[in-house]
């Protein structure tokens, strides 16, 4: 089974924001790989984070030096003119397969419904890439944008969840969020899950949530991953949550979710 993460972090200086993260000032290429090793993975997918400036330039420098193993999801500050001029040659980055946008700041907040954003879809499309969206707070928007540009492919981060909470409580938005299979250019990352719960491994609190997600977007369209520097146990405790505690998915679901759909989603040709 291909096993590849649809959200990792690497950086090279500053303390993760998210105080949910390791909080150490490097976690490089280098640990990542060894820790992937070590848990069986084959493949992630980097998402730079906002934290180090340079974190951009070190998952692109990560998917040159290992193309079968590591690519990228990157951004680009969405209000600055110069950044409409990046969009056509984006995919010729190494390891660049789309885009990822979270929205932390408070200026952020607005983009989706003030004009800001509005420019990228067309581009978006243009240049095919798939969009990631860390839109907890604003799932009802990703679904006008997904209805107003059905051809460009749009991934929600987290199940659609916003941190800090657990279990039910974090799973407050879930029917909002599952109108959303309805279109089907979103995905959906199962990332972070056992964040999500308050109990112990195998996290049994948010089975029935995940199996709700699975239900509505199917296997073609829900990708497994991690956000492994903030979860609150091991890699490999991350793959069998899914790979042998969720007994309503066939060995045909684990081959999509854990991997496969991924790739094709974002159209990253790994091998068998």
């Amino acid at each position: 089974m291909l096993i590849v993460d649809a959200q990792v972090h690497i950086w090279g200086k500053g303390l993760p924001t998210n105080p949910s993260h390791r909080q150490i000032t490097s976690f490089t290429a280098d640990d990542l790989l060894k820790e992937m090793d070590e848990g069986g993975i084959d493949g992630a997918v980097i998402h730079p984070p906002g934290w180090d400036p340079d974190s951009r330039a070190l998952a692109i420098q990560a998917a040159r030096q290992h193309p079968n193993r590591l690519a990228v999801l990157g951004a680009f500050p969405l209000d600055r003119p110069e950044s409409h001029g990046l969009v056509p040659g984006w995919k010729q980055l190494p390891g660049m397969l789309g885009l990822r946008f979270t929205f932390q700041q408070p200026h952020q907040q607005t983009w989706l419904t003030d004009g800001t954003m509005d420019w990228l879809w067309t581009a978006a499309k243009e240049a095919g890439l798939p969009v990631a969206l860390a839109a907890g707070n604003f799932i009802p928007l990703v679904g006008q944008v997904a209805e107003k540009h059905p051809e460009v492919k749009l991934i929600i981060d987290h199940f659609g969840r916003t941190g800090g909470k657990t279990d039910e409580d974090a799973f407050g938005n879930l029917s909002e969020m599952i109108a959303l299979a309805k279109y089907p250019n979103v995905a959906i990352k199962a990332t972070g899950a056992p964040s999500y719960s308050s109990g112990p491994y195998p996290f049994s609190s948010i089975h029935d949530y995940i199996h709700q997600v699975y239900d509505a977007f199917g296997p073609q369209r829900m990708f497994w991953g991690t956000d492994i520097t903030r979860m609150p146990c091991t890699w490999r405790e991350c793959v069998t949550m899914f790979t042998e505690e969720l007994p309503w998915l066939t060995e045909n679901d684990k081959e999509l979710i854990m991997g496969r759909a991924l790739c094709d989603w974002l159209d990253w040709k790994l091998p068998a």
